[in-house]
């Protein structure tokens, strides 16, 4: 994409934030990660919301990132509106908050490093993009697009979670009360701190204390209703809940 081409793709995305008024592809689709994120970066700087946090996705050896804006983060329990995330997708995952920075440096931070650097908690992501069949664009379409992120809900944090057995906790989705997933484990790759760890050595600028990152769906995808209440509980770490208002 030509730098015009990128601009264009970001005023049209972020012309769709403010409106609301979904679109139906970009005029070009990004040819690879670069300009992907190179559209979400100049999105952020043309709504002019501070970044709250990050999903983290794509193959080994060249992870991607989804920016969150911080005015669609928020502690469960959480209302959204239809008219914010009008797809209105749920996933249940394990978010971690960054309780100190981690700037950019020589060598990558290592495992252990992070881990002593986030707080743990419960979250549900709202999944929802600005076009109108986000799950039917190109993958890096979708990533210009914040891999069609809507939001993220997080429940109360635990802060020292070494007794945890992350990977191998036990969820269970209920929508509307009623019980629409459970299973023992069932994390996409099998280690939530990965994804902490990737964004931490990924970023040029490195990470801010106070920023979140998702780590990916335990629980598929499933799309709601208005009105409809989500809640996601994991055995030993707690709860988030969601409400769609109509």
């Amino acid at each position: 994409m030509t730098e015009s081409e990128i601009e264009t793709a970001a005023q049209l995305l972020a012309e769709a934030r403010r409106s609301g008024v979904l679109i139906d592809a970009l005029p070009v689709v990004p040819s690879s990660v670069a300009e992907a994120h190179a559209i979400q970066d100049r999105v952020a700087a043309l709504i002019g919301q501070q970044v709250g946090g990050f999903k983290i996705g794509g193959a080994p050896g060249e992870p991607t990132r989804g920016l969150i804006f911080a005015p669609m983060i928020r502690p469960s329990p959480a209302q959204m509106s239809d008219a914010e995330v009008p797809h209105l997708g749920v996933e249940g995952e394990i978010a971690f908050r960054f309780t100190r920075d981690l700037p950019a440096a020589d060598r990558p931070y290592t495992r252990g490093q992070v881990a002593q650097s986030v707080a743990v908690s419960p979250a549900i992501e709202i999944v929802s993009g600005r076009y109108r069949d986000p799950r039917g664009r190109p993958g890096l379409e979708q990533l210009a697009d914040c891999t069609i992120n809507g939001g993220l809900v997080f429940g109360e944090e635990i802060a020292d979670w070494s007794h945890l057995d992350l990977p191998n906790l036990r969820i269970t989705m209920l929508v509307n009360g009623e019980q629409v997933f459970q299973k023992r484990g069932g994390h996409p790759t099998g280690d939530p701190l990965a994804a902490a760890v990737t964004l931490a050595n990924m970023l040029p600028d490195g990470v801010k204390a106070g920023q979140i990152v998702t780590t990916g769906s335990w629980t598929g995808m499933d799309f709601l209703k208005p009105d409809d209440h989500c809640l996601v509980r994991f055995d030993g770490l707690g709860e988030a809940e969601v409400v769609f208002d109509g």
